[in-house]
């Protein structure tokens, strides 16, 4: 398809490697046979309204060590309201484009403006190994597209010659069991970005930043790249667990792929209406990791998540400092619960993470507290899927929360039930500390926010009681004041919260 042929047909749709995908002409580099170095440069202009990935191939000829691309585009003026102009790029070497292929080879976003890929190298984002000969295509992503167009200028260079190995060094992946304290309440984060995405701080950074914030475990999230998955060697330890994953950024939302085996790329080039979205779920579960839709009610652009929660595990309810759109994420979430004890269907566990990217960005701001048999992959991700876990804003915060009664001694902990007698009288039992002094406490049900109540001194056990008939789950929340004293009926920021405790036989 050549360049003017585009702009006729950019409105049309495509998914990402299927037939008909917006492809420019070819960069052939036939006429410079024999040189140490070779560069073309193209340039082009994409109308508003163009496809979400239009794709550059790149014949690469035999006897190249290293293939490296850089780019441009205009920034022009756009009235108020109107998105400017913002371009993603991306490679995929000669195993070709297709969705959920073997041809990835990086991707950087909107973050670098240039990469580069050789056999022991690559820049972050990218993955090295051996440039093979062949048809090589860069992925241009054009984010937002202002109403004059996105002109662009893309420059390839191939540089010609053996790598000093002629392979790639092996890669190095955490292990996926530390130490830990055996059956235990375990702190981590598990959305976080370093160089290798969009993120300013180093892998050694935040592994520093974790053990700091007092954490167990984290989990590495890049945006659509596996490349940071072999950065930690050195960094875990007995007192750190690291696991890796993927932030799979779409223009429809974000998902977490949460604790997937080491080197799994999971596809990002689908919207909604594509229908695609299962099956990368569904790889994401056979790579071992979780499904956990991120930050869903954000509000930027491609932010908002719009593939509904039948293929989640766990949902993102608390992303960094909290927000309005917290807010809504925590009320969304808590109308699943009660459709799920009115339909009698599975509940969605709820989750907190920073997604911290850089300064002063605080990594464990927030963090899910979960109960493991162990510090392991597989023993945090049961505790997660089961919700038995809890949000905190940080390690200073202590959090136990329970419901017993029914007689003989019964009780229930977060992510549990209670089976007792629907008219059985039970008690809710919150205690807490290392919050501010001028929490409160709540504890909301099935029909709502039912019982609140101050925290003096910053620590306090909270009871209420209650019967199954009353309230099908309890779970607790604790809170700043309202900025405006509570006028509006919105309530403060979150300090910490727990999933709930469903109460009844069944």
């Amino acid at each position: 398809m050549r360049r003017r042929d585009l702009l006729r047909t950019a409105t049309a749709t495509a998914v990402a490697g299927a037939a008909g995908v917006p492809t420019l002409d070819t960069v052939t580099f036939a006429s410079d046979a024999g040189a140490p170095a070779v560069t073309r440069t193209v340039s082009g202009r994409l109308p508003a309204g163009a496809p979400d990935y239009v794709y550059l191939p790149v014949d690469v000829p035999p006897g190249v060590r290293e293939i490296a691309v850089s780019y441009t585009y205009d920034r022009p003026a756009v009235p108020a309201g109107t998105q400017g102009n913002a371009c993603d790029i991306g490679i995929f070497d000669e195993r070709g484009t297709a969705l959920g292929g073997a041809g990835f080879r990086g991707w950087s976003g909107g973050a670098r403006t240039e990469f580069a890929i050789g056999a022991e190298r690559a820049t972050p984002g990218y993955l090295p190994g051996p440039v093979r000969p062949g048809t090589w295509h860069v992925v241009l992503g054009p984010y937002t597209v202002a109403p004059q167009g996105l002109a662009y200028e893309v420059t390839v260079t191939l540089r010609f010659g053996t790598a000093p190995s002629g392979a790639p060094p092996r890669r190095v992946y955490p292990p996926q069991r530390a130490r830990g304290r055996g059956r235990a309440w375990y702190r981590g984060d598990n959305h976080l970005h370093s160089v290798h995405s969009d993120g300013k701080r180093t892998p050694a950074e935040i592994a520093a930043a974790a053990r700091a914030a007092g954490l167990d475990w984290i989990t590495t999230t890049e945006h659509n790249t596996t490349s940071a998955h072999a950065a930690w060697e050195g960094l875990w330890g007995d007192d750190l667990l690291i696991l890796t994953g993927e932030e799979v950024t779409t223009r429809n939302g974000h998902v977490v792929a949460l604790g997937t085996d080491p080197g799994t790329f999971v596809d990002w080039r689908y919207r909604a209406r594509d229908g695609a979205f299962g099956r990368f779920a569904r790889r994401i579960r056979q790579a071992g990791g979780l499904v956990v839709p991120a930050h869903p009610y954000g509000t930027c652009v491609g932010c908002n998540w719009k593939y509904g929660f039948e293929d989640a595990d766990a949902v993102e309810v608390w992303n960094g400092p909290y927000t309005p759109d917290d807010e809504v994420a925590v009320a969304a979430w808590d109308a699943m619960l009660v459709a799920s004890v009115r339909d009698g269907g599975r509940w969605l566990p709820a989750m907190g993470n920073s997604d911290a990217h850089r300064e002063p960005q605080v990594v464990g701001l927030p963090q899910t507290v979960v109960l493991a048999d162990d510090l392991s992959r597989q023993a945090l991700q049961a505790g997660i899927r089961a919700g038995r876990s809890w949000i905190a804003e940080s390690s200073a915060v202590k959090l136990s929360f329970e419901v017993t009664g029914g007689g003989r001694g019964a009780h229930a902990g977060i992510g549990e039930r209670l089976r007792v007698a629907a008219d059985a009288d039970v008690t809710a039992r919150l205690k807490i500390s290392g919050v501010p002094a001028d929490c409160t406490a709540a504890f909301i049900t099935d029909q709502g926010r039912l019982f609140t109540t101050a925290v003096g001194g910053g620590a306090g056990v909270t009871e209420w009681r209650t019967t199954p008939s009353y309230a099908a789950y309890v779970r607790a929340e604790v809170r700043r004041p309202a900025a405006d004293g509570g006028a509006s009926g919105v309530p403060g920021p979150m300090v910490a919260m727990t999933n709930p405790v469903f109460l009844g036989e069944k």
